[in-house]
């Protein structure tokens, strides 16, 4: 089984499934108010990975990751444009459907909107004000988190050290009563977008819609909530806190992976300055190499991002398309149990994607070492490869050309953002220079015509 670093308690454990051969997982998604940067890249090639890991080994999942689509970012973003807060999200978040399409990452299960959670968001909040747990303030309604014991369980700090740390805001907002206490309920400023509520027009907190949305579509208790560590305070402390005390089972486990970082080791930001867009990477280098790139650094470790750390990672993947193409043609076999094994205890203990990426370089030496093992290895390699880590490899298709091979990511972008008339376009581009085009379970195929 699976262990993971369960972030609440500090300590690898197995996961422990609520319901026996299934696992219901959340990944706090995107806020769809500008292009997507390389730590989002990071966060859902990483999830991903473990989403097709524990299917590939058995288990039924449930993967739900929402979109925020109303927040302070789109409303900004809007106004500089003179657009309206549905433009932005609408045109941002279809950037980001063709760029998670091109590192191959899978839509997930469900994809909840904040905007269609509104009126279960004012009821928690409703709940919450009953209780005492939350108040009315100047300008909206706050959480206290005074009112909930453990307060700060994901910081792994005392509370006490946070009200001065460097994570809480230093402005005090009009009518808080505690620096930590949070906005769950904004009262919307003329012009901006609002809905009704006891307590005014106005918008719901951030930290408020995935408490509503997980506990909606996975239930109470369920087993794993994700995100990048910079979420876990005070975005996923305060969803927790919500839930504790609207007296609901929360998320059983958290897990988190680390950030990307420069090559002075800085964390990227926008406040740094040093951003860089995934939409402009996945177009100057292939998707893959970018997978290969996340799958390489554990994912508790800071991941350094160079042009040479990228050139490593093609390096890689191409490594790879080399051995799938001189193993193309030998029969078939089922793969090396051997090696699937190496594979898999690399993989349960802590997700140590480095390993288990170090054990299919390691069976791609023996192949070419051991001919009589190597049709066993190649499938292995495969396998391992294209299931686990939803890397394609591609032994026909290299022959093709990086030309053809764009055209393909293009076409299988097309096909997620549901754009199914670029999609036949770019078919019929990719038949007019002499290839087959198929549909296949992991996106588009092409071969030579025989």
């Amino acid at each position: 089984m699976l262990s993971l670093l369960d972030t609440a308690t500090g300590k690898v454990a197995p996961l422990d499934p609520r319901d026996q051969g299934r696992i219901s997982v959340y990944l706090c998604g995107p806020t769809v108010s500008g292009s997507p940067h390389l730590g989002h890249g990071r966060v859902t090639v990483i999830w991903d990975t473990l989403r097709r890991y524990l299917t590939w080994s058995g288990f039924d999942v449930r993967f739900v990751s929402n979109v925020t689509d109303i927040e302070d970012k789109i409303i900004a973003r809007a106004t500089e444009e003179g657009s309206s807060t549905s433009e932005v999200a609408a045109r941002y978040e279809a950037l980001w459907w063709e760029t998670m399409a091109a590192l191959n990452v899978a839509r997930p299960d469900a994809e909840p909107h904040a905007t269609a959670y509104v009126d279960e968001m004012v009821k928690l909040v409703a709940d919450l004000v009953s209780t005492g747990h939350a108040y009315r303030g100047g300008d909206g309604v706050y959480f206290s988190t005074e009112s909930v014991p453990g307060y700060g369980l994901l910081a792994r700090q005392d509370v006490g050290t946070l009200r001065v740390g460097a994570r809480v805001e230093a402005e005090r907002e009009a009518g808080k009563r505690s620096p930590l206490d949070f906005a769950l309920w904004k009262l919307a400023a003329p012009g901006e977008p609002a809905w009704p509520s006891p307590w005014g027009p106005g918008r719901p907190g951030w930290h408020t819609e995935c408490v509503v949305m997980s506990l909606d579509l996975l239930g109470e208790g369920f087993d794993l909530h994700l995100g990048g560590l910079d979420l876990a305070f005070p975005h996923h402390e305060n969803e927790r806190a919500q839930a504790v005390a609207a007296g609901k089972v929360f998320a059983r486990r958290w897990a988190h992976n680390g950030m990307v970082v420069d090559e002075r080791g800085e964390k990227m930001s926008k406040s740094v300055g040093n951003i860089t867009s995934l939409p402009d990477l996945v177009q100057r280098y292939d998707g893959r190499a970018l997978r290969a790139l996340v799958l390489q650094a554990h994912y508790r470790s800071p991941m350094n991002v160079t042009v040479e750390v990228l050139e490593q990672a093609q390096g890689a993947v191409d490594r790879l398309d080399t051995f799938a193409r001189e193993t193309r043609d030998l029969g078939p076999a089922a793969p090396d149990p051997g090696m699937l094994a190496r594979f898999r205890a690399r993989m349960d203990a802590d997700f140590d994607t480095p390993g288990a990426l170090a054990v299919v370089f390691e069976a791609v030496r023996d192949a070419r070492a051991e001919p009589a093992r190597a049709p066993a290895l190649a499938a292995a390699v495969r396998e391992c490869c294209e299931k686990a880590f939803g890397l394609r490899l591609r032994g026909e298709q290299e022959e093709a050309g990086l030309e053809v091979m764009a055209l393909v990511a293009r076409r299988d972008a097309a096909r997620a953002a549901r754009d199914w008339a670029a999609a036949d376009s770019i078919r019929a581009q990719l038949q007019d220079m002499g290839f087959v085009v198929e549909d296949g379970p992991h996106g588009t195929v092409v071969r030579r015509e025989r």
